[in-house]
C-alpha cells in the first residue's frame, strides 16, 4: 500500500507545475489537461482553483513576479534612472527564464498584492525626485511596456533563413536592417531602454 502523501493541490502548486510545463511545451501547448496529468489529478480538479486558462495565466504571472522579487532588496540610494534600469533589466531576465514568458506576463492580472510594496517604493522615489504622480506612472509604465514588448519580440521573432537573400536585390537597406534586428538583443535592449529613459528625462525634468 502506497502511504506517500502528496502535497496538497493549491493555486501556487498548480502555477509552479504549469511554469515547468511551459518550458517544455510553450504557451500554445500548455493545457489544463497536461497540467492535471503532471499533477496526477483529473482535469476537473483544476477548475476548482481556476475558472479558465486566463485565470491560470494570472496566477502563473504572479508566481513569476514572486520569484523575480524574492530576495531582491530595493536600494534607497537609487536615482530614478537607476531604479528604472534595475527594474527593467530584472524584468527582462525573469521573462527570458521561461519559454514564452513575456506572453504569459502580457495582459495578465496579479492575483495578490505583493507587487504593491515595490510599486509604492518606486512611486515614493519618483515623488522625491520631483515627479508628479501621473508623471511617475507614465515613466514606470512606459519603460515596463517597452521591456515587455521587447522580450515578446525577442522570444517570438524567427527570421526566415532565405529572406535576406530575396531582399538583397531590390531592398538592400531592408535586408541589412534584418541582420541588425535579429542580432545583439542584449545591446539593443540596453540602447532602447536608455532612449526611453532619456525621453522621460527630456519630457519631465
Amino acid at each position: 500500500m502506497n502511504t506517500e502523501r502528496r502535497a496538497p493541490l493549491d493555486r501556487r502548486r498548480v502555477a509552479a507545475t504549469a511554469l515547468e510545463l511551459l518550458n517544455e511545451a510553450g504557451l500554445h501547448g500548455l493545457t489544463l489537461r497536461a497540467i492535471a496529468k503532471e499533477l496526477d489529478v483529473k482535469a476537473p480538479a483544476l477548475y476548482w482553483h481556476f475558472k479558465d486558462k486566463q485565470a491560470l495565466l494570472d496566477e502563473m504571472a504572479t508566481e513569476m513576479y514572486r520569484r523575480m522579487v524574492a530576495g531582491a532588496a530595493l536600494d534607497p540610494a537609487d536615482t530614478w534612472q537607476e531604479r528604472l534600469l534595475k527594474a527593467n533589466r530584472g524584468l527582462r531576465t525573469a521573462l527570458l527564464g521561461y519559454r514564452d514568458g513575456a506572453k504569459v506576463f502580457s495582459g495578465s492580472s496579479f492575483t495578490g498584492i505583493e507587487h504593491a510594496e515595490q510599486m509604492e517604493d518606486n512611486l515614493r522615489l519618483f515623488s522625491s525626485a520631483g515627479f508628479t504622480l501621473p508623471q511617475a506612472v507614465r515613466a514606470t509604465t512606459t519603460t515596463y511596456a517597452y521591456t515587455l514588448g521587447f522580450v515578446t519580440e525577442e522570444q517570438g521573432a524567427k527570421p526566415v533563413p532565405d529572406e535576406r537573400a530575396r531582399l538583397l536585390t531590390d531592398f538592400p537597406l531592408s535586408a541589412e536592417a534584418g541582420r541588425e534586428i535579429f542580432a545583439n538583443y542584449e545591446d539593443h535592449f540596453e540602447e532602447g531602454l536608455a532612449l526611453v529613459i532619456a525621453g522621460i528625462e527630456a519630457k519631465y525634468r
